[in-house]
């Protein structure tokens, strides 16, 4: 999502900012439509099915919200030059990933 976004930004600057909020939408809606997949090809049932789709929305709203407060952080940051732009967020998105890793239980210190 943030790559896509940060190169439709470079790329088409005026498409960019005609789509504006939509852009990351049709991004989120790419994402949320693998939940019904993934209910399909695991065969859940009812209430296997209901827990995750809450359980997945709920995980993607929590990432979408602190993927969001970061980036506004960053715009107001003095960022330094050379991480300006698309290195400082895919650093972002690694240390969010590693956190919710942790949630899981997959890391342990």
């Amino acid at each position: 999502m943030q790559f896509a976004d940060t190169l439709l930004k470079k790329l088409n600057p005026t498409l960019y900012y005609k789509l504006g909020i939509y852009l990351v939408l049709i991004t989120t809606n790419c994402i949320i439509l693998a939940v019904p997949l993934l209910n399909t090809d695991n065969n859940y049932n009812f209430l296997q099915s209901i827990t995750l789709g809450l359980g997945s929305g709920a995980g993607f709203s929590l990432a979408l919200i602190i993927m969001a407060s970061i980036r506004e952080r960053l715009e107001l940051a003095n960022v330094p030059k050379p991480f300006q732009g698309m290195p400082i967020a895919f650093i972002v998105t690694g240390l969010i990933a590693l956190a919710f890793l942790g949630f899981s239980g997959l890391i342990t210190i």
